[in-house]
């Protein structure tokens, strides 16, 4: 028996692994033999100035090689006027290499600037800046007020939205699945906001040799199944153990509402890093009107949790959700105050959007199981519709 299978597995690995092998020798023909294939055409220089910093009587930008070919930097100039300028480590950059280039230059706040960088071929690249303003440096005063907006417009709105759970654990079944489908549409919102503000910080900021759509396509259906699957998982260990299925679903729409609060709280750290954004009171209180609907999502399917209602047990369940849910704001507007990325920003917005999406399939599923499989209901369709328009509208004011 096992004399004859080993021809057969044999002729398995063989066959998967010919056509490894003519690719391999495709690419080696490619850029061996037939590299003069590959030299068609002019290759362009493309360099891309991810982020300009003022620093005391400097300017610095941070330049990466997003074109084809290795390019020198070989001029800067402040608003058109040529600037010395010192460049580390060195002018010469491979591709996807960065450098910083350090340009002397009395600048004022709230000033704007032009800052332009030329390659040795004489292709010069620009970036304005609508309104200068001083670089954060981390200081425990910084961190400490980072915190504090990070728990205004996390924290504290999605634990107030958890004050609904007494009101819902008390409505009908009918009012119920009304506001578990209120979830939904407010999820599905946070979902297509986070997706917008992916594909609007890869357009503004990110290289294009990054394909910044694709980018934020490819993670967000990564994030969606990779939590997809946790969270089927998740849902099947509840039916075996002390877990029950609400506190499950609950977890994973936490989890996936603090994945969208880190992305809106590198939005926040990186405003308040450029200078760009003012924290008035009626800010805030947009903030939090806005994000209190949060709150909301996670009660819903909670208030189906039978182990327990409004005792120590619970009252640590919501503390610990509603930490998971807000917090995740505050560690964003450390990340983007501090050491802020276009890619990592798009990244994390993204991984956002498919941790909400995921969490939109397992809310429906709870509501097929609640409402006897049926998803057209008028209090299904009138809740999504109610929830987005809840969000749509507390959106305006932030």
């Amino acid at each position: 028996m096992d004399l004859s299978n080993k021809p057969s597995k044999a002729k398995l690995i063989a066959s998967g692994a010919i056509p490894f092998v003519f690719v391999i020798i495709l690419i080696a023909y490619i850029f061996g033999p037939g590299s003069d294939l590959l030299d068609l055409g002019v290759p362009l220089p493309k360099i891309t100035m991810e982020k300009i910093e003022f620093i005391d009587s400097e300017i610095h930008v941070t330049v990466r090689n997003t074109g084809p070919i290795p390019v020198v930097i070989a001029m800067a100039d402040v608003n058109d006027r040529i600037q010395s300028a010192a460049i580390e480590p060195d002018k010469f950059l491979e591709r996807f290499e960065t450098a910083l280039v350090r340009i002397p230059f009395s600048w004022n706040v709230a000033e704007p600037y032009t800052i332009g960088l030329t390659v040795d071929d004489g292709t010069r690249f620009e970036k304005e800046i609508e309104a200068a303003a001083p670089a954060l440096e981390p200081s425990l005063e910084l961190v400490g007020f980072f915190a504090i907006i990070g728990t205004y417009v996390g924290i504290i709105p999605v634990m107030i939205g958890l004050l609904w759970l007494p009101f819902i654990k008390k409505i009908s079944k009918n009012k119920y699945h009304f506001f578990l489908a209120i979830t939904v549409g407010l999820l599905l919102f946070l979902a297509i906001d986070s997706v917008e503000e992916a594909l609007d910080v890869s357009k503004e900021n990110l290289a294009g040799s990054f394909n910044g759509v694709l980018l934020v396509a490819t993670v967000i259906v990564l994030s969606f199944l990779g939590l997809y699957y946790s969270g089927e998982k998740l849902v099947k260990k509840a039916e075996s153990s002390r877990i029950t299925k609400p506190l499950a679903v609950a977890l994973m729409i936490a989890i996936g509402i603090g994945l969208h609060n880190f992305g809106e709280g590198l939005a926040i750290g990186a405003a308040v890093g450029l200078g760009s954004i003012a924290f008035s009171t009626f800010l805030i209180v947009g903030f939090a009107l806005h994000n209190t609907t949060e709150g909301i999502a996670i009660a819903s399917p909670l208030s189906r949790d039978k182990s327990s209602f409004l005792g120590k047990a619970m009252i640590g369940k919501l503390a610990v959700l509603g930490l998971i849910a807000g917090a995740p704001a505050i560690f964003g507007a450390w990340v983007g105050g501090f050491v802020y990325s276009p890619f990592t920003s798009v990244v994390f917005l993204s991984i956002g959007a498919g941790a909400i999406f995921q969490v939109i399939i397992i809310i429906f599923k709870w509501i097929r199981e609640e409402d006897d499989k049926n998803l057209s209901s008028a209090a299904v369709v009138s809740g999504i519709s109610v929830g987005m328009l809840i969000m749509y509208l507390t959106s305006i004011l932030v």
